[in-house]
């Protein structure tokens, strides 16, 4: 074995020595040298949504579950999530990549082999002959793009805006997780106070079939007051079995947004009776459209893509053009020359620069060219697009938000007077001078007017929050 193959094979130990203990901080620095990933959050809920990175859960759920227990879990355990996080990855990687082609590149090689040559003559055996021979050869490259007319320029700003665009898709897609999380959790933590409140619903109308019974059988009540109230019991029955199983599916439904399986068992946190402050209704929805078109992340990825496009174009148009690039190139081959001599070394230098020069592509960069413009004319139809679908929906969302308030004030009305209705036609019932009929009536209106506030509450909070999603601004420090 010649002195240049024990070299090579002794650095090639100590590189992997150097890989195997290595400390960790080299580790991470080698990992990514052109410092592509700075704009990669650590985990997949990004800390400007939920001002926290760690990600770091218990496998026990708390309890009970409150809103912003289920949206933490959520921006971290979904899928969606973990997708657009995974997509900006990528988009890293290319801008490393982009930011690669202006390094030189340098290559090395190398053989070594061994021979056995026989040389035999049958009819003069005294002429036969062998040689045994080792050759070697090493050879080193260096390639260094000096100018291009602006081709990497462009591919680099090309990908830095899919980098753009695609955490701009992250972020959009941590604005749908999130709101689909309170979306469910407020659905269920209604379909809770839902079965609560039939509960309650089933035993006041079972204290008043009661009522109507012993009335019937002390002779003081008739047959058709004692059937009706029956009825209305049965009926009771039926909504509290229904609400309880709206109950568990809103649960399922829960569980998948957090990432967990559907039947995992959930306490959530009753449902707030009172209304919160809506300070997003104080502004005026000019400026809400205003600021939306501004800061929306559907608006930013859409913006991002047609950036990426322009710069497509000058990518484009600079292909083709010539390249100036540095070359050096170094070899040295160890080769036996016969029995007499052992072996020959021939070494060789070379430096220089190189110019490449298309004289003619068929056209093709021409409709190159004409392809990204084409593009850069959807994109931007796109992003006028995309524009118009966030103002609809901040407008759209700001109605329903303003609409769903006006109702929680009307159903805090309508509670206040089932309940008092209630108790007025209760009372009159057992002094017996008030009707089945209207016991059975304000009773059914008291259900209907607690679902109704229910219901306007889950409401209005979903279309608070839906009017931040539709603004971009949903945080969790906003809950």
């Amino acid at each position: 074995m010649t002195e240049s193959v024990k070299h090579i094979l002794r650095l090639t130990i100590w590189a992997l020595l150097a890989l195997a203990f290595a400390p960790a901080y080299a580790e991470s620095i080698w990992s990514d040298p052109l410092r592509s990933a700075n704009e990669v959050s650590n985990t997949p809920a990004s800390a400007a949504v939920t001002g926290n990175t760690s990600c770091g859960f218990s496998a026990q759920l708390p309890s009970p579950l409150t809103l912003l227990d289920a949206v933490e879990r959520a921006l971290c355990r979904n899928p969606q999530t973990r997708q657009a996080w995974a997509n900006v990855k990528v988009q890293a990687a290319a801008v490393g990549v982009n930011r690669a082609a202006y390094l030189p590149s340098l290559t090395a090689g190398g053989s070594w082999s061994k021979a056995d040559n026989r040389t035999t003559y049958p009819d003069y055996p005294a002429a036969n002959s062998s040689l045994k021979t080792h050759s070697s050869n090493l050879n080193l490259n260096l390639s260094w793009v000096l100018y291009d007319f602006g081709l990497r320029t462009a591919n680099l700003e090309n990908a830095r805006q899919l980098l753009n665009a695609a955490n701009a898709t992250q972020d959009d897609t941590l604005q749908t997780v999130f709101f689909n999380a309170v979306q469910s959790f407020y659905q269920a933590q209604a379909a809770q106070a839902m079965l609560t409140a039939t509960v309650d619903a089933e035993q006041a109308a079972q204290h008043s079939f009661k009522a109507s019974e012993a009335k019937y059988v002390a002779g003081a009540g008739t047959l058709a007051d004692k059937l009706q109230a029956q009825t209305s019991y049965a009926q009771a029955s039926l909504k509290r079995a229904q609400a309880a199983g709206d109950l568990q599916s809103a649960l399922g439904n829960l569980a998948i947004a957090m990432g967990w399986r559907p039947d995992t068992p959930l306490i959530l946190a009753n449902l707030d009776q009172q209304a919160s402050d809506a300070p997003l209704l104080q502004q005026a929805v000019n400026d809400l459209i205003t600021d939306a078109v501004q800061t929306h992340p559907k608006i930013l990825a859409a913006r991002a893509q047609w950036k990426s496009a322009q710069a497509q174009i000058d990518a484009a148009r600079a292909d083709g053009r010539p390249t100036l690039s540095l070359f050096a190139t170094g070899n040295r081959s160890d080769s036996p020359i016969n029995q007499v001599s052992s072996k020959q070394t021939i070494s060789s230098r070379s430096i220089g620069l190189q110019v490449n020069v298309t004289l003619f592509d068929g056209f093709s960069r021409k409709y190159k060219v004409r392809g990204a413009l084409a593009q850069a004319e959807a994109k931007q139809a796109d992003l006028a697009n995309v524009e118009q679908q966030v103002m609809l929906e901040v407008w759209k969302s700001d109605q329903a938000l303003r609409t769903e308030t006006e109702n929680l004030n009307t159903t805090d009305i309508l509670l206040r007077s089932a309940k008092q209705s209630f108790e007025v036609a209760q009372g009159r019932y057992k002094a017996g001078v008030g009707t089945i009929l209207e016991l059975l009536k304000a009773q059914s209106d008291l259900a209907s007017a607690q679902q109704q506030r229910i219901l306007a509450l889950s409401n209005w909070q979903t279309a608070r929050l839906r009017l931040a999603a539709s603004l971009g601004r949903l945080r969790v420090d906003g809950i």
